[in-house]
């Protein structure tokens, strides 16, 4: 990941190299339309190792404002649905309110788990590949047993 358009665009994106020094840099490149589809192809459609571990994204989002504030919001709404529900058992709330609350506390939890999953875990792969499923027949490794 080190080339010179790597090195240039992060560059670029830190303010070390300006914009108009990138583009000369990168003036007389030639590339042909194959030549770009095979480099953008590049890494996508090659086979990994297996065992190989992949990281599909440079970095989670987990640290977005975003993120944090939904997080602690339905972190407050599933103790308050799980206390109330706990308060109602304790005081002899019908069904109906109780399976309300549990319903609410476990609606949140899903939520919340799915925020967790998409933006605060890394998308990491690691590559496993599986051994044929039909096993061809050869006729010199078959013996058959008279009885």
């Amino acid at each position: 990941m080190d080339d010179t358009i790597t090195i240039l665009l992060r560059g670029v994106a830190d303010g070390s190299v300006s914009v108009d020094d990138a583009r000369t840099a990168l003036e007389d490149v030639d590339l042909t339309e194959d030549q770009m589809t095979s480099a953008i192809d590049h890494g996508v459609f090659n086979l990994a190792e297996s065992g190989t571990i992949v990281s599909a994204s440079l970095a989670p989002s987990g640290g977005s404002y975003l993120t944090m504030f939904f997080l602690g919001w339905g972190l407050f709404w599933i103790c308050y649905w799980s206390f109330s529900m706990i308060y109602g058992l304790a005081k002899g709330w019908d069904q109906q309110q109780l399976s309300f609350h549990l319903a609410m506390t476990f609606t949140t939890l899903i939520m919340v788990g799915v925020i967790y999953l998409k933006f605060v875990l890394p998308d990491t792969i690691i590559v496993k590949h599986s051994q044929n499923k039909f096993v061809p027949e050869h006729m010199k490794d078959w013996r058959e047993y008279k009885w």
